[in-house]
């Protein structure tokens, strides 16, 4: 054991005192350097402490933003994976010049257009079918006296409840510009000069092209609606030099990809979507329900045709008149003959119209002023198989709509020359069909119904693709390939079409030896 002598201890214990004593000093000497330090270190790890709070700070407000920003967006499946990635849209607050101001003097079009008001009302679909004048229409619902050219509005209302539209452009695969551009043409085409008459497109450009929207790619993830043929924005490369604005000649304007229901067929931005009908269902029960209603309808009529003749169209392309001859010939064809005239309602009654191709078989539809009709797309919501006699009518036309492997599927085509040099008969191509094949092509008729409709925009369908749907998902692959580097435009012309396009169509159909239509 370590002994200490008693009288060593009071000396060890003032050396132990001292040493406490210098080290308390030392480490107090200690403290205050380090409390020095750290008050000159204090202003940078403030600043940096302010920095991470304002970076988190703008990183939650730009995700949860962005989510909010968006109407019916879908926060993912049980992965975690965003249903809207690459689906997302941009919609342009445009000025109320541009949209409702166009609008909003709609009688001014009466002399020429009939009641635009009217065609405007319930979101753009127009009355209500529901009187009794309306007959086979009465007992269904989403039925409306829609106008062919109201798509401006209806489309506009439709991208209202996009599902995955956004308020942050930045995260947006396209751009809508709500202009309504049909409108604009109907208000200033009679009376006006060209100046006047493309005003509102000259200003629309300007507008676009000074938003940083724009400059991302000069406009080319941009699209529009405007509801009426390629032709009417395309003034100056129409024969008349009155007619229509230069929308899709302007240097804006051919960089946007642009909604019509007629494309110009000229290498262009003009994308072809079906006109309106008039049933605009409300739910998927609304399509099932009126598709088997289709399916079981008794057809008694072989063929038939609605519309007027056009004695002013050339004759070398005169096509319909001499489909109206050979219908009013037939005992197996019914026609419904359209007055051209101010105030004629003939052709303006749904009820007569549908009534008509319900109990059709095949529906005719000639070019009249152009390719296109809206009749096409009306008989095949009623079942029934459209005949064409041009492929500017159709097959040449809506590539997202209708199908593009083999137009036979659902359609009948006859050359318009054969039937204009009366060496077919309309009635002998269509009889020779055999009733099988018949039958499947109105069953795919019938299937293709929702693809060419527009739904209520005031309401959503939760499994079927309506015509805007399919549109949408056109541009979004339009705008994709243009960011991988591809050329795009809307199809090349009919002239470019080759001799034996729609050979298979003449040999499949036309009976072994062809009936003299003047027999």
């Amino acid at each position: 054991m370590l002994r200490v002598s008693w009288f060593l201890i009071p000396q060890l214990t003032k050396s132990s005192r001292k040493a406490h004593s210098r080290a308390r000093s030392r480490r107090a000497v200690e403290a205050k350097g380090m409390e020095k330090a750290a008050a000159n270190a204090l202003p940078p790890l403030r600043f940096l402490a302010v920095l991470a709070v304002t970076a988190w700070t703008f990183f939650l407000y730009f995700h949860f933003s962005v989510i909010s920003g968006t109407v019916e967006v879908s926060h993912g499946d049980d992965d975690g994976a965003d249903r809207c990635r690459g689906r997302y849209i941009y919609m342009h607050d445009l000025p109320p010049r541009f949209n409702a101001d166009i609008i909003s003097n709609c009688r001014k079009t009466e002399d020429h257009w009939g009641d635009m008001c009217g065609a405007l009302s319930n979101a753009g679909l127009g009355r209500p079918l529901a009187d009794r004048t309306d007959g086979v229409l009465k007992s269904e619902a989403g039925w409306y006296a829609t106008h062919q050219f109201a798509l401006d509005s209806i489309f506009h209302n439709r991208m209202k409840q996009y599902e995955c539209l956004t308020n942050h452009s930045a995260v947006a695969a396209a751009v809508f510009v709500p202009f309504y551009a049909g409108f604009d043409f109907v208000r200033y085409h009679w009376g006006y000069d060209n100046a006047a008459r493309d005003a509102a497109s000259v200003d629309l450009t300007k507008w676009l092209m000074a938003r940083p929207e724009w400059r991302r790619m000069g406009g080319r993830d941009h699209f529009l609606v405007a509801g009426r043929t390629g032709w009417d924005f395309r003034r100056s490369n129409n024969v008349n030099p009155d007619w229509g604005t230069d929308l899709l000649v302007m240097p804006a304007g051919r960089n946007m990809s642009v909604l019509v229901l007629e494309s110009a067929m000229l290498h262009g931005n003009d994308y072809p979507v079906p006109y309106p009908t008039y049933f605009h269902p409300r739910s998927d029960a609304d399509v099932l329900r009126w598709q088997d209603r289709v399916r079981g309808q008794h057809r008694t009529w072989l063929m038939a045709f609605v519309g007027a003749p056009r004695p002013d169209v050339p004759i070398n392309i005169r096509v319909r008149d001499h489909v109206i001859a050979q219908c009013k010939a037939s005992s197996a064809c019914t026609m419904l003959g359209c007055a051209r005239a101010t105030g004629s309602t003939q052709c303006h009654t749904p009820g007569n119209i549908m009534r008509l191709f319900q109990k059709t078989t095949f529906c005719l539809q000639p070019p009249g002023d152009t390719c296109t009709r809206r009749s096409a797309f009306d008989s095949m919501v009623a079942g029934c198989i459209p005949v064409f006699f041009h492929p500017g009518s159709a097959y040449k036309q809506y590539r997202w709509h209708l199908p593009m492997d083999d137009h036979l599927r659902y359609s009948v085509y006859i050359p318009d020359a054969d039937v204009r040099e009366r060496n077919v008969s309309i009635e002998a191509v269509l009889r020779a069909i055999p009733p099988a094949t018949v039958e499947r092509m109105r069953e795919e008729v019938i299937r293709l119904i929702p693809r060419v409709l527009y739904a209520d925009p005031r309401s959503k369908l939760e499994t079927v693709k309506d015509a805007v749907d399919v549109a949408v998902e056109g541009i979004l692959d339009t705008v994709a390939r243009i960011n991988n580097g591809e050329y795009v435009d809307s199809g090349g012309p009919v002239t470019e079409d080759p001799p034996n396009l729609f050979a298979s169509t003449e040999s499949r159909f036309r009976p072994v030896q062809s009936v003299q239509a003047d027999q």
